[in-house]
């Protein structure tokens, strides 16, 4: 998810929109449930209350916007950089988010949206594979509460027919670990803890693939689709950003399956991939 071309400002204002509900939904939360849980402990009148005995109170049943929050907040009000989606591709995933979160959501991807995923994920684990080390470590500098790792490929943008064709074999389309898969598209390389994580939502908007010499989402888009299907039960919501361009369009829907996608809002396409080890006979796609 390097720098794209830029889009209105209107991604900001939703993007802030989203954040406030949702502090106000978690303040709301809070006070109600500590409301609830404390009973009174004498029949004192509320006139014999004083200010102090006020403030104290409110120190205790109040909670402050956390500072993941907070710092998203100022962060994208300030900037003039934009998220690389627009409003509406990002309102699909956001309404994911909303039911499911907290959660855990991987991220094919490292880019001016990273902040914002991560606070709508607020209290969940949100990681993020980029293949750029030089771009991690300028994003580090400026956030480093984003979790995120360097990974490499070994593909090409200009070798997608032949992968495409390699991925409709028995070995790529028999549901596995990727680690151990014997095909050429799953990614074998990424950190232990992408493996061993049970995946909420997973977006595919890296690595790079606007060039022949590009390395491509051919892996990422298989990858993710492995990584759902091999959950031990469940479903895991898998979203691809960019899907007006071949590999994207072909890829996604040849892996995660035209019988699993829930929406296209733009360039963004959502699916739907239910668990392929939990007892139910399913074939690669419905």
């Amino acid at each position: 998810m390097r720098p794209k071309p830029q889009y209105p400002l209107n991604v900001k204002l939703i993007f802030i929109g989203i954040t406030l509900a949702f502090v106000l939904f978690f303040i709301l939360r809070t006070n109600i449930s500590n409301s609830t849980s404390n009973t009174p402990s004498s029949t004192t009148s509320h006139s014999a209350i004083t200010n102090k005995d006020s403030k104290h109170a409110c120190s205790s049943t109040c909670t402050k916007i956390p500072s993941s929050l907070s710092q998203a907040l100022i962060h994208y009000s300030t900037t003039n950089i934009t998220p690389q989606q627009t409003s509406k591709e990002i309102s699909v995933s956001s309404k994911v988010l909303q039911k499911k979160s907290p959660c855990n959501f991987l991220v094919f991807g490292l880019g001016h949206d990273s902040l914002m995923w991560t606070a709508l994920n607020y209290g969940g684990r949100t990681i993020f594979l980029e293949e750029d080390e030089a771009w991690i470590n300028q994003i580090k500098g400026r956030f480093p509460m984003l979790e995120s790792y360097h990974v490499t490929y070994d593909t090409k943008v200009n070798e997608a027919d032949n992968l495409i064709g390699i991925g409709k074999g028995v070995e790529c389309t028999s549901v596995g670990d990727p680690r151990h898969s014997m095909c050429s598209l799953a990614l074998k390389g990424l950190p232990q803890l992408v493996y061993d994580t049970k995946w909420d939502l997973i977006m595919v908007d890296a690595p790079t693939g606007y060039y022949d010499e590009a390395p491509g989402r051919m892996t990422a888009i298989y990858t993710a689709g492995m990584l759902a299907r091999n959950r031990d039960e469940g479903e895991t919501d898998v979203f691809v950003h960019d899907v007006n361009r071949e590999v994207e369009d072909k890829f996604s829907k040849e892996f995660l399956c035209e019988g699993y996608m829930q929406k296209q809002e733009g360039r963004l396409r959502h699916f739907t991939i239910p668990s392929h080890k939990d007892g139910v006979e399913r074939s690669f796609c419905p």
